[in-house]
């Protein structure tokens, strides 16, 4: 039946075409933007996911900074440690030196007193981004240990290094945790000493009798002891701290190829499928102009 009120082939070509210009509007969206799934309208279930991974991907950003700087604090207390070890091996020599006959017990004294200096000198150096940890100014020292993702599956959890009893020296900072006078190096005192060392201020004092070379002697012995206790702590917290900025860097980018893989358009697809919707558009149009042209052969009827 032909009807001048009712053009069927025309309506059927109207709907093929709009049907392919909603999908060349898609294609050109996904070539524009280079997104399949650029909103929650295209997928509503694949965009959550993608944008839960985006979310753990800004915390691992600011984890990986975090660490970075965890792990430059501890480079420094590190070498700090590493150096006043050092200088109290200095000391011990230069103490030895006092207990040979005919010492000058003035001149390793003013030696000492040297010495002591370094060692408050390092100290006081072994600062990064305002954090010191041998100073006696901070209680604990804290750097992500794990990290819980977007699921809440597991608790995050931190490294912590305490401070209370590890200052090498004390008074530091505003409010000192460690009191000035109570650090390693202020109070060092072997078991069967008669008292105790302050390896900040040595003088000839320190060496003017055989009981008291003995005594600092020993004492420069606790003092290492303490500090390569220290260095194990700072170094086993080092190593997991740089274990875990290794494992959040191939974390954020797995994650990084996760949401490309959810949310990332095929450009190579995208352009042949362009291509292809173009061709049926263009058949669209002259299916739809076919169809219109019906109308005008029923006036031929009445020629």
């Amino acid at each position: 039946m032909s009807s001048i009120l009712t053009n069927a082939s025309a309506i059927t070509a109207l709907q093929s075409l709009r049907s392919v210009q909603s999908s060349l509007a898609s294609t050109q969206k996904e070539i524009s933007t280079g997104l399949k799934i650029s909103s929650a309208t295209d997928n509503a279930s694949t965009w959550s996911i993608a944008q839960t991974m985006k979310s753990d991907q800004g915390v691992l950003s600011t984890i990986t900074d975090s660490l970075s700087v965890s792990s430059s604090v501890l480079n420094v207390a590190t070498a700090a440690v590493t150096n006043a070890i050092s200088v109290i091996n200095n000391i011990k020599s230069a103490v030895a030196q006092a207990a040979q006959p005919g010492a000058d017990t003035a001149k390793i004294g003013t030696s000492l007193t040297g010495l002591s200096d370094q060692l408050k000198s390092i100290v006081t150096s072994a600062n990064f981004n305002g954090l010191n940890l041998l100073d006696g100014s901070r209680s604990t020292f804290n750097s992500i240990a794990s990290y819980s993702d977007g699921s809440g599956t597991a608790a995050s959890s931190l490294n912590t290094i305490d401070l209370n009893a590890t200052a090498l020296i004390g008074g530091g900072g505003a409010s000192p945790v460690v009191a000035a006078g109570a650090g390693i190096l202020e109070v060092a005192q072997a078991t069967g000493a008669t008292a105790a060392t302050d390896f900040t201020s040595l003088s000839s004092s320190d060496v003017s009798s055989s009981a008291t070379i003995t005594d600092t002697l020993s004492n420069a012995d606790k003092a290492i002891a303490d500090l390569t206790k220290y260095a194990s702590q700072i170094g086993a917290t080092q190593s997991s701290v740089n274990g875990q900025a290794a494992f959040v860097k191939t974390l954020n980018e797995s994650l990084t190829a996760g949401v490309s893989s959810l949310v990332d358009a095929d450009m190579n697809e995208a352009s042949t499928r362009l291509q292809a919707l173009q061709t049926q558009q263009q058949l669209g149009v002259q299916s739809l102009s076919i169809a219109n042209q019906n109308s005008q052969i029923i006036l031929r009827l009445f020629q």
